[in-house]
């Protein structure tokens, strides 16, 4: 009977090493995993997709090779994986939409409607307290305008939409999200 050392042994029939895992970063992890927007009495539900992320281009028609969607235009686009920190437009997070798993982009800008007979530029100073100010006026609804975050940030326009909400008079107030165009049946 021949005897081998044991290290010789362990060295010839040991498993292969294991390798290294490495959890992938959370590029958006400042954005909430969840989005409420409640409209009319009606609240809608958004989470956060991973392994999807959006690039939103500063003129719309670019070009977007290995974009999976194309929206408004084509000044957002949507792609499988994750985002190239190098990229110099802007980044978000891809949201679905709970009610049907729809892609939803979130564009940074917020729809605030006051009661009747409250005009939005007299609330002007209050919206800016609140950290937007008013991206564009509605000729046709002097009570509801669109808003922009001072900072220009996606992330800073869903984290103030409370804010927003807490003014006195105000009816509703709505994160712009950005879905694809679906036909819409029996109505």
């Amino acid at each position: 009977m021949i005897y081998f050392p044991a290290e010789y042994f362990l060295t010839i029939y040991s498993l292969p090493p294991i390798a290294e895992v490495r959890f992938q970063q959370d590029y958006f992890s400042e954005y909430p995993q969840k989005i409420r927007v409640d409209s009319n009495g009606s609240a809608v539900s958004y989470t956060r997709q991973p392994g999807y992320y959006a690039i939103h281009y500063n003129q719309p028609g670019t070009v977007s090779p290995g974009a999976i969607l194309q929206l408004n235009e084509g000044a957002s686009a949507i792609f499988s994986g994750e985002p190239n920190q190098s990229e110099k437009n802007t980044l978000s997070p891809v949201y679905t939409l709970e009610s049907n798993g729809s892609l939803a982009v979130p564009t940074g800008l917020v729809f605030i409607r006051f009661a009747g007979g409250i005009n939005v530029e007299s609330q002007r100073e209050t919206i800016n307290g609140a950290g937007y100010e008013v991206e564009q006026s509605l000729a046709y609804a002097p009570n509801a305008a669109w808003l922009r975050p001072r900072s220009g940030n996606i992330v800073d326009a869903i984290a103030g939409i409370s804010q927003l909400q807490a003014i006195p008079n105000v009816e509703n107030v709505e994160l712009q999200m950005l879905m694809e165009r679906g036909l819409r049946l029996g109505r």
